[in-house]
């Protein structure tokens, strides 16, 4: 019997391309995204169903949940990808737009989790897969809400670990670096204030650091085929680092203190 994934965000970047990976591997697939009517490429692929999901939107995530399980019969993973990043002086954001990074990547992550939980449950079986960012283990300047939201996906996953192992559930991290994405584009939300001139010279060094990224950003393929791997690997491995610079980046965190490192991302941004 194939095996079926659900995945969030998969309108494009990570999300489209291991729509379309485990599709070739043979798993239905449940593609989900915010306008499904938008999608020209999935659509034509058998086994795949695409369908509306906003992880704000309740209603959304339960219909889509149970049109997969209608369709499919059964959900053997959850990919819990959507999200974006928002970035700037946290004096320049308005409050909403606060909550709304915290409600699309940390909030949202749970009410998907939550509405797929009864169904894993009643099988005593499933993947849920959450992914993260080197983001979630270090910092870049200007990126406080970004980075306390995936901060968050770690706590919560590395907590769900412990709880639904005993149900036979397993929960994997995916820990991506800087991946060719549209990140820069749709994904990323940056907020800036020029009247607010003692932040200028750190925005400048960001804009310097983020048009370098194309210079050592992996493909999505790269975070797809971890994804795969902390799926069928059948092992109860937590975390999943994917990209030559995450590998690094992670490894140096775990070696040197808060000062050492710290001093480290300076000399990179050129502080």
């Amino acid at each position: 019997m194939k095996k079926t994934i659900l995945i969030t965000g998969a309108s494009s970047g990570i999300g489209k391309t291991t729509a379309k990976y485990f599709h070739e591997k043979g798993w239905n697939v449940i593609a989900t995204m915010r306008t499904p009517e938008k999608e020209e490429e999935l659509t034509k692929l058998a086994n795949i169903l695409v369908t509306r999901l906003d992880v704000t939107d309740l209603e959304s995530i339960d219909n889509a949940v149970q049109k997969g399980i209608e369709q499919f019969g059964k959900i053997d993973a959850l990919l819990n990808n959507a999200g974006y990043g928002a970035f700037g002086p946290l004096e320049a954001f308005p409050r909403e737009k606060m909550i709304q990074q915290f409600n699309t990547n940390v909030i949202g992550v749970l009410d998907v989790t939550r509405a797929i939980l009864p169904h894993f449950r009643a099988n005593k079986d499933g993947v849920i897969v959450n992914i993260s960012s080197i983001g979630g283990k270090t910092t870049f300047p200007l990126g406080s809400l970004y980075h306390g939201t995936k901060f968050a996906i770690e706590g919560i996953s590395e907590s769900l670990h412990f709880e639904l192992e005993p149900i036979g559930i397993k929960v994997k991290i995916i820990e991506p670096g800087i991946i060719a994405t549209d990140f820069g584009g749709r994904s990323l939300d940056f907020n800036n204030d020029e009247n607010m001139t003692e932040y200028q010279a750190s925005v400048e060094k960001l804009m310097k650091f983020h048009n370098n990224f194309n210079e050592v950003a992996s493909q999505p393929i790269v975070v797809t085929e971890q994804i795969y791997a902390a799926i069928t690997d059948g092992t109860n491995t937590l975390r999943y680092e994917a990209g030559a610079d995450a590998v690094d980046l992670l490894a140096n965190r775990k070696k040197l203190n808060d000062e050492l490192f710290i001093a480290g991302i300076k000399q990179q941004f050129g502080y």
